[in-house]
């Protein structure tokens, strides 16, 4: 039987490589477009609807919407998006991309999460359903619902 600090030390060794393969793809990605994976995340969810609201764009990447507005900014700075009232109801606020931000996602950069989930796709369900069980598990021994969401950190993956 193996002992059980051996299997603790390789879950370790695996939580760091997910880790690291997290920072990496952000890090490349960062280097070749100057961006971070939830900028990536939102110019597609952008470009995907037509007159997005931040509400609407919150919804679907899974960000509140006080995080999508601090992202959006960032990519207004750099002249990615422009926010805009409605005509119809000047409460709302659209958001479109800019030449700039096309020209970005005419070169198809990717998320980790997009090649993650192609491969996840075609795994078994059971295999995806033990993934996703090992992973509630595990968030629930580190505690994770615990720590307060940091905008800065949910933008940096």
């Amino acid at each position: 039987m193996v002992p059980s600090s051996d299997i603790r030390n390789e879950v370790y060794q695996h939580l760091r490589k997910i880790f690291q393969a997290l920072s990496i793809h952000s890090k490349q990605l960062n280097k070749r477009f100057g961006l971070t994976g939830p900028q990536l995340m939102l110019l597609k969810a952008i470009a995907s609807q037509a007159h997005p609201t931040i509400g609407n764009l919150a919804q679907s990447v899974s960000l509140s919407q006080a995080t999508v507005t601090s992202i959006l900014d960032r990519l207004e700075n750099r002249g990615l998006v422009q926010r805009t009232r409605s005509e119809v109801d000047k409460r709302r606020v659209l958001v479109t991309l800019t030449d700039s931000a096309n020209a970005i996602l005419a070169e198809n950069p990717t998320i980790f999460q997009e090649d993650f989930s192609r491969r996840f796709d075609k795994l078994p369900e059971w295999q995806q359903q033990m993934i996703l069980s090992s992973l509630e598990l595990t968030s629930s021994l580190m505690e994770t619902d615990k720590i307060p969401v940091d905008p800065a950190i949910a933008e940096s993956f």
